[in-house]
C-alpha cells in the first residue's frame, strides 16, 4: 500500500443515513431499519468509515440494491483525516511517518477477526436472510476471506481496487465475486489481475470482472467527479455493485 491508497478527491454531497451500533462496532447505516431480506457490509478504504464518499456510497446501494448497508469502524476509533486528500504535505508526512505503523495496528492478522465478527451479526444476531460485503482497497483482502470456503458469512462479494490480496485468499472463494479493477493499479497488478481471471471461473462460482480503462487505484471511493472520465468510471462501477447485490441478495 502506497501514495495512491491516500490519494484522490472529497466529493459534495450529505450523507442521509445514520450512526448506530453493529454488535461492537460503531457504524454508518443506510436503508430501512425493518427489512431483514438483505444486507451489505462495507469494509472501507484506510479513510474509513467516517469518508463523506463511502458514506455517500452506502446511500446508493441502500436505495439501489433494496438493502440495509453497514458501513462499520474496523480501525477501533482512528481515523485518517478527509483532508489529506486536499493536501499533499500532510498525505507526504503521513506517508513517510505513520504509514508503516499504520498497517501494523491494522494489520490482517489484528483486523481479520473483528470484520468476521461483524459479518456474523448480520446473520446470526440481526437475522438477515441474505449478506452480500464490498470492499475498496484496504478492505479488499477482508471481504475475499469472508467469502471463503466452510466461512458461510457472506452470499456474494464486491471488491473494488482491493490490496493486500493474496493467491491463497482467490483461491479458496466459494461465493458469487465480482472485482472493479483498474488499469493503474500498484496492488491488484497485473500479475494477479492474470492470476484471477484464470483461477475464479475454474471455482464453479458466479463471476464478474469489471475492468476499467485509464484508471487508477482508488477511483471507486476517491476519484475526481470533475473528470468525465473518472465521473463515468466512478458511475459505472457504483451501478455495477448496485446490480450485483440486487440480482444476489434477492
Amino acid at each position: 500500500m502506497s501514495h495512491c491508497c491516500v490519494s484522490g478527491f472529497q466529493w459534495n454531497g450529505k450523507p442521509q443515513g445514520r450512526e448506530t451500533k453493529l454488535g461492537n462496532f460503531n457504524a454508518y447505516v443506510a436503508g430501512s431499519d425493518t427489512q431483514k431480506d438483505a444486507a451489505i457490509m462495507i469494509v472501507s478504504d484506510m479513510l474509513g468509515w467516517t469518508l463523506t464518499n463511502t458514506r455517500l456510497l452506502a446511500d446508493h446501494f441502500a436505495k439501489e440494491a433494496n438493502a440495509t448497508v453497514y458501513l462499520p469502524d474496523f480501525f477501533e476509533g482512528e481515523v485518517v483525516p478527509a483532508d489529506i486528500l486536499d493536501d499533499e504535505k500532510t498525505r507526504d508526512e503521513f506517508l513517510a511517518r505513520e504509514l508503516k505503523p499504520w498497517l501494523e495496528r491494522h494489520s490482517k492478522a489484528n483486523r481479520a477477526a473483528p470484520i468476521h465478527d461483524a459479518a456474523k451479526v448480520l446473520k446470526q444476531d440481526l437475522g438477515y436472510k441474505k449478506v452480500g460485503a464490498i470492499g475498496y482497497c484496504w478492505g479488499g483482502w477482508a471481504v475475499f476471506q469472508l467469502a471463503a470456503k466452510g466461512k458461510n458469512m457472506v452470499d456474494c462479494i464486491s471488491a473494488a481496487h482491493p490490496s493486500l490480496l493474496t493467491k491463497e485468499e482467490i483461491n479458496e472463494l466459494a461465493v458469487p465475486v465480482q472485482i472493479l479493477a483498474p488499469e493503474h493499479d500498484m496492488s491488484f497488478t497485473p500479475e494477479l489481475k492474470e492470476y484471477t481471471n484464470k483461477t475464479i471461473p475454474a471455482l464453479g462460482i458466479e463471476y464478474d470482472y469489471q475492468y476499467f480503462p485509464k484508471l487508477m487505484h482508488g477511483f471507486g471511493t476517491r476519484g475526481d467527479p470533475n473528470d468525465e472520465t473518472s465521473k463515468k468510471g466512478m458511475e459505472r462501477a457504483k451501478n455495477a455493485a448496485s446490480a450485483w447485490f440486487g440480482t444476489h441478495l434477492h
